[in-house]
C-alpha cells in the first residue's frame, strides 16, 4: 500500500527516521513487543486499546491501522462495538464521531484503494 494514501506526511518517514536518530524504528520495536504480542492480556485486546487511544487522540491514520490490525487478530464486530461504545461514552459527541470513523474503517477497510492499511502512521 502507498502509505501516502493514509497520510501524505508518511512519505517522509524514512527521511524523518534518519534525522531523528532512528526514533521511528525504536517506536516500531516498542509497539511490536508491547501491543502485538500476547501476554496476560491478549494482543487483540491491546490492539483495541490502542484503537481507543487513537480515537481519543483523533489520529485517523492510526484508527485505520489499528482497526485493520484488530480484524487481522480476529476481533469480531461485536467486540469492536463494545470498545467503540467506550470511546463514545467517554468522549461524548466528539468521541462518538471518531468512533464512527473507526467503525467505517472496519466496514470499509482501505476505502481509498481497496486494500487494508499495512503500516501505522508511526511505523
Amino acid at each position: 500500500m502507498d502509505v501516502k494514501k493514509i497520510d501524505p506526511a508518511l512519505g517522509l518517514l524514512k527521511e524523518f527516521g534518519k534525522i531523528t536518530n532512528g526514533t521511528s524504528d525504536h517506536i516500531h520495536k516498542m509497539r511490536q513487543s508491547s501491543i502485538f504480542t500476547d501476554g496476560v492480556i491478549l494482543a487483540k485486546h491491546k490492539i483495541l486499546g490502542s484503537m481507543l487511544w487513537s480515537i481519543s487522540a483523533r489520529c485517523e491514520p492510526c484508527i485505520k491501522y489499528y482497526v485493520a490490525q484488530a480484524v487481522k487478530h480476529g476481533v469480531t464486530e461485536q467486540e469492536l462495538g463494545e470498545f467503540l461504545a467506550l470511546a463514545s461514552t467517554m468522549g461524548g459527541c466528539v468521541g462518538e464521531m471518531w468512533a464512527l470513523k473507526a467503525y467505517q474503517a472496519f466496514k470499509h477497510p482501505g476505502e481509498s484503494d481497496g486494500k487494508e492499511p499495512d503500516l501505522s502512521c508511526c511505523q
